[in-house]
Order: structure tokens, then sequence, then C-alpha cells
């Protein structure tokens, strides 16, 4: 039993370190151009502002920085376990060229994006390709004592081991074991450090704290604001639906019953009538009740309600749910509204023919990311579904990521800190 729990606790060592290796080595190769493409087209684009072109290039270019910088978020925690919470401020409804621009640099996460990027592109850069060298390096001892040695005429230094011979070729494989086993430890803690450094800068103090106060102000009045308009639509919903439809069938009992005697065909025409209208009448409470809270949602809890609205789309969708509890009611309500909001934007927007989603709890959130085989081009921004996606799930604390390429895929992930009971 020893020997098999050691032998299991070897292999996850060994896929942790390839895991580090590989995926430091994807970081490396992106982080060094995508920060510098970043980086120069931000240059040029606010250096352009005082001719006019800045105007419109700027919001576009920033934005690119921001899908960017998400897509760093969202690979920070699941590959790093760190979460770099987004505080970007929402830009007004329907703003300008100039309102946009400068409405984007005068926020301070912009700021701490872009002065994210220069850190990026150097130190993210050295601590991404430490992570892929150290598991690759002690390989090169190896292969120099399998005889690698003899294709150099010269001494040829492994480290600090001169390699001239044979034997010497055996120290260099022996310090590649000992920097191996280092690596089993120093990769995956190296690739820590790359994200907590990015944590570090996209994150700050006591500006994250007053950015998280006034993002809370404004999501308490967002859901004020929202809450008074889903009552206005559900007193407007009652009063030109089932309301209509009830006052009309009592004026036809009305005349059921002075038809009665008189006209008794008549009277029976007008009672089926009625009996239509009750039933039109009880579908639209029941659609409302439905807009309000779903009853699957209710009674089955938030994976099946999920389930439920994938099943109603035209568009196939697989789903994967790993729920062990139920949230409290108003946590449910929210995120299933989000990605009833989310697979809405899919199906209309995306031209996707194939949707994923992934449901699962862990380390205290609930977390939800929709994929889609789309077109890509999704931002979160002033008047788009999304925006009203993040406002949403800012009430709960909530955050919300969104990386979609043009060209696609598209994947929107979600976040709300929860208990499940």
């Amino acid at each position: 039993m020893d020997i098999e729990t050691k032998s299991g606790n070897g292999r996850a060592r060994t896929r942790t370190l390839a895991l580090s290796a590989v995926r430091g080595l994807a970081l490396a190769l992106i982080s060094l151009p995508g920060a510098v493409l970043c980086f120069c087209l931000t240059l040029v684009s606010v250096a352009l502002v005082p001719i006019g072109i800045g105007l419109v290039t700027t919001p576009w270019v920033l934005t690119g920085v921001r899908m960017f910088a998400d897509w760093r978020r969202v690979l920070a925690a699941e590959w790093g376990g760190v979460r770099i919470r987004r505080a970007y401020r929402p830009l007004p409804e329907n703003a300008n060229p100039w309102g946009r621009t400068f409405g984007m640099l005068g926020d301070p996460a912009t700021w701490r994006d872009l002065l994210w990027l220069p850190v990026d592109m150097t130190a993210g850069f050295v601590t991404a390709l430490l992570a892929f060298a150290l598991p690759l390096y002690p390989l090169e001892g190896f292969a120099i004592a399998a005889g690698l040695w003899r294709v150099w005429d010269d001494t040829y230094w492994y480290g600090f081991v001169p390699v001239t011979d044979q034997t010497t070729a055996l120290y260099a494989a022996a310090l590649g074991a000992v920097l191996l086993v280092a690596a089993v430890w120093l990769a995956p803690l190296v690739l820590k450090a790359h994200f907590r450094l990015t944590g570090a800068v996209l994150g700050s103090g006591q500006v994250e704290l007053a950015e998280r106060v006034r993002v809370l102000t404004e999501t308490r009045r967002d859901a004020v604001d929202t809450s008074a308009a889903e009552l206005r639509r559900i007193e407007r919903d009652l009063h030109d639906g089932a309301q209509a439809r009830l006052v009309a069938m009592g004026m036809d009992l009305g005349t059921i019953e002075a038809l009665l005697e008189k006209d008794p065909a008549k009277a029976r025409e007008l009672l089926a009538q009625a009996r239509r209208s009750s039933a039109d009448a009880l579908t639209e409470l029941r659609e409302l009740v439905r807009g309000i809270h779903p009853p699957v949602l209710a009674e089955r809890g938030l994976g099946d309600a999920v389930r439920a609205l994938a099943l109603r789309l035209p568009v196939t969708v697989e789903t994967d749910v790993d729920l062990p509890g139920r949230a409290e009611a108003p946590v449910e309500s929210a995120a299933y509204f989000a990605v009833s909001e989310i697979l809405t934007n899919a199906v209309k927007h995306s031209g996707a023919d194939r949707i994923w989603i992934d449901m699962h709890h862990a380390e205290g959130r609930l977390r939800v990311s929709v994929t889609d085989n789309g077109k890509g081009g999704a931002v979160i921004g002033a008047g788009s579904g999304l925006a009203g996606v993040e406002r949403r799930l800012g009430t709960f604390d909530g955050v919300l990521a969104v990386s979609s390429p043009a060209g696609g895929p598209t994947m929107v992930t979600m976040e709300i800190p929860c208990a499940l009971s």
C-alpha cells in the first residue's frame, strides 16, 4: 500500500512538473509578444489623441489590453490559484469617442494595466521561462552523460562541472539529477510567483479598496434600479395581460348569466370563450412567474435549471455540472439569469452551433464557464448584455471575465462567492 501511495505521489509530482513546464513555455511565448504589442499600440494611440486619431483608436486599443489582462486573470485563477479582481469603471451608455477615450484613461484600472505590461514583458517573461527551463536543463546533463559531450572538442561546461571525458559527463548527469529533484519543487513555485507578480501589479492595496467601495456603491444603486424596473415590468405585464383577460372573462360571465335562459347556444359559445380566456390568463401568469423565479430553479436547484434552459436552445449545448449542494436563493437566481443572458447573446450574436457549460463549486466560490465556437469579438462595454451581467454579479461580489478573440472561441467565466448547503 505504501509503495502504491509513493508511486501515486511520484506520478502526481511528475505531472505537476510537466504541467508547470508546458504552462511556463506557453506564458513565455505569449507574455512577451502580447505585452510588447499591447504596450506599443497603447503608446502610439495615446500619442495620437491630440490630433484626433487617438480619440477613435484608443478605446479599441484599451479594450484589447483589457481583454489580454482578463485572459491572464483567467489563467492566474485556473493555473496558479491566484484570483485577481476585475474592477474597471463602467462607461456611460452611448458615449461619444471623446467620452470613451477619457473615461477609460481616467480609470485607475487602465493605468494598472499599462504598468503591468512592461512588468509582464520583463519579469513576467523571465519567471515564465524559468518555470520551463528548470525541468529542461537537467535533461541536458543526462544527454551529456549519454555521449553528447563527444560532439565538442574543447571542454564543455555544464553548470560548474567541466566535461572532458565520460567520468566528468557522469558528474554532469549527477548534477542534472540533483537539479531535476530541485525543479520538482521549484518549477511550480516559480510559476506561482509569476501569477502572484501579475496579481500584485494588476491589483493595488488602498486604490483597489477605494475602487471596491465605489463598485459596491454603484452595484447597490444598479440593484435598486433593476428591482424598480422589474416591478414596473411585472405591473405592466399583469395590467396588459392577465388582468385584461380576467376583466374580459368577468364581462363574458355577466353576459352568459343574462343569456343563459334567452339564448343558451350563445351562452355556451361565450362560456367556451371564457374558458379559453382563463387558460390564456393562467399561461401568462405562469410565464410571468417563470420570469421572476423559474419553478425548476426553486424546486430542483441551479444545476437542473441550467440544464432545462439549455434544452430550450436551438443549438447543441453540453453541460457539466458538479454542485454538491445548493446556494442561497438570491445567488442561484443571479447565476441562473446571468447564464440565461450569456446563452441568449451566444445564440443571437456569435453564430455558434455548439455551446459548452461548466459549473462547479470550489474554494467557496461558484464558478460557471460558458464557451461557444462562434465568431468571437464579445466585449464587456456600455450597452452590451455582458455589462448587465457584470452589474448583476457585482451585487453579490461576483466577477466576470471574457476571453473572445476575433474568430472565436468565446469563453465567459463568472465567479460568485457563496457557500453550498
